[in-house]
């Protein structure tokens, strides 16, 4: 078992029987979403909702009963995974381009659970891109106003095209270096007319899970009234 396998196999245990599920994107989180299939191939009673059209499918073809987004009236649960995260459980997500989905979700969950190898957790965020969904619509007018802040903006592409995100937007990528003022950072992309989200998730999840070779450790955010599961 991988240590991507090892936390979201970790995180199961969190999941009860009748909850609704946020269905985060990645690579990590897919090996959650296998583990969710087979709940409910065990009998569980669950339904999610998906941050992504890759997970939607990937969800279908276990038979997880999948709701949309207007659908679900709340989230029990999301599990996710991150690109990095740092002591104060600040995170980095969108390296999958589905940051604006997850933030949706997330923000709706009465628990969060971000999962990750031991490559996540990092004394300083910034190494890993910031990736930032913008409109199409005078998409280079702001990055050329990212470019003047020294943010050193990105486009995303893929395959020599523009990568277009699920909602129909385009992804900058921020190569911000590490150490980086989070809140001013945050507050200034908040502001900004044509920035849809940004990838910084603040102190948001109750707890990571992260997979080591001596198996998954399990760290609450002290801010958050953790409980272990009976």
């Amino acid at each position: 078992m991988n240590l991507k396998e090892t936390a979201a196999r970790a995180a199961l245990r969190y999941v009860r029987d009748g909850m609704t599920l946020g269905l985060g994107t990645g690579s990590t989180a897919g090996y959650a979403v296998i583990g969710i299939g087979e709940l409910v191939r065990q009998g569980y009673h669950l339904q999610a909702v998906a941050t992504s059209e890759a997970t939607a499918a990937q969800a279908r073809a276990l038979d997880i009963p999948l709701l949309e987004i207007d659908e679900a009236a709340h989230v029990d649960l999301d599990i996710d995974g991150v690109d990095e995260i740092d002591p104060q459980f600040n995170a980095i997500k969108g390296g999958g381009g589905a940051l604006f989905r997850e933030k949706v979700i997330a923000g709706m969950a009465a628990e969060v659970i971000w999962i990750m190898d031991d490559s996540k957790p990092v004394r300083q965020l910034g190494a890993f891109p910031l990736a930032v969904e913008i409109v199409p619509y005078g998409s280079v007018q702001l990055l050329a106003k990212m470019k003047s802040l020294g943010w050193q903006p990105e486009l995303r592409m893929r395959n020599g095209e523009r990568f277009v995100t699920d909602s129909g937007n385009l992804i900058a990528d921020l190569h911000l270096g590490r150490g980086f003022p989070v809140a001013e950072t945050a507050g200034q992309l908040d502001a900004m007319t044509g920035v849809l989200e940004h990838g910084l998730f603040p102190g948001i999840c109750r707890r990571i899970i992260v997979g080591t070779p001596e198996g998954a450790r399990i760290i609450e955010n002290p801010s958050c009234n953790a409980d272990e599961p009976a």
